[in-house]
């Protein structure tokens, strides 16, 4: 992997999160229940689903992530950040733009079948705007240090920046998944 500017690498995920709060705000906590949990056409996941999906990632990684940045004593900071090979991969794997293929999710992460579709998304509103409070804390943080282990390998680690990176590219999957299942408005002839 090549080092990158931290502080562009930064500033890039929370645009990106940035988006995926104004999308979320703009047009899922706008739709009806019955919308929210209605199940893909074709028996995939409902959009309350999709992103009861990633919440349940964000119960993972967030909390994992603050901890992280706050342990970290007061120091001399990179202003370059080198990813892993394998965050790299899991990046890769997950990102809408070179992550083609379709993965089964970890039982973990399996959302159950949602009855509250309003709560999950005020909940994944909540967690973006967490997530952009880390990326803010990140600035003055060692990206590399207090590795975080994946949620469905434990015994596998990655580090911090590789994992901000990995959940807001998982973040964008899900919520052009959930997109997807958007009614089409009615087009008058």
């Amino acid at each position: 992997m090549k080092a990158v500017n931290k502080a562009q690498l930064l500033a890039s995920l929370e645009d990106r999160v940035e988006q995926h709060v104004q999308e979320a705000v703009r047009v899922f906590q706008n739709l009806d229940e019955e919308v929210l949990l209605k199940p893909a056409a074709d028996g995939g996941w409902s959009i309350a689903q999709c992103l009861a999906h990633l919440n349940s990632y964000g119960d993972y990684y967030l909390p994992r992530l603050r901890a992280g940045f706050e342990s970290q004593q007061e120091a001399a900071v990179a202003e370059t950040y080198k990813g892993t090979w394998l965050g790299n991969q899991f990046i890769r794997m997950m990102a809408p733009e070179t992550g083609r293929k379709k993965y089964k999710a970890a039982k973990i992460h399996l959302p159950k079948e949602a009855t509250q579709g309003q709560a999950i998304v005020r909940e994944f509103i909540r967690q973006q705007e967490e997530l952009l409070l880390l990326l803010r804390q990140a600035h003055k943080a060692d990206l590399d240090a207090n590795k975080i282990p994946v949620s469905v390998l434990t015994w596998l680690r990655l580090k911090p920046g590789d994992v901000l990176q990995f959940v807001v590219a998982h973040n964008e999957r899900h919520m052009l998944q959930a997109e997807r299942n958007l009614p089409v408005p009615d087009v008058a002839v």
